[in-house]
């Protein structure tokens, strides 16, 4: 079951002169960035922006995707058939997601945020 909205990225093409843009003119600080800089998150108003250049479907320009926080990432992955699955679960540092795509092949993101030790 969905319980929130995770954060909210936009593909960008260069993430330094994003990053800028971001902190320069908007004054956004920059809460966390990893893999090596190329993901870079903001936090406004208890929600998370993201900036990056890893996703190779994503069109820098053509907008952005959102990550729906799970409560049970396995769970809700096996309510869509195999075809729907863009990207399976992995991990990160700081979280489990995957992709999936919507019927118009919108890709959502599925995320659970790890639990801190």
């Amino acid at each position: 079951m969905i319980q929130a909205i995770a954060f909210t990225v936009y593909p960008v093409k260069d993430v330094a002169r994003s990053r800028r843009f971001y902190e320069e003119t908007l004054r956004l600080k920059a809460e966390s960035s990893g893999c090596e800089g190329r993901w870079v998150e903001y936090e406004v108003g208890g929600a998370t922006f993201a900036i990056t250049d890893l996703n190779d479907r994503a069109v820098a320009g053509a907008g952005g995707a959102v990550a729906f926080e799970v409560d049970d990432l396995d769970r809700t992955l096996e309510s869509f058939n195999a075809g729907a699955i863009v990207e399976p679960a992995f991990d990160t540092p700081v979280c489990r997601m995957a992709i999936v795509a919507d019927p118009d092949g919108n890709e959502l993101i599925l995320h659970k945020k790890s639990v801190k030790k």
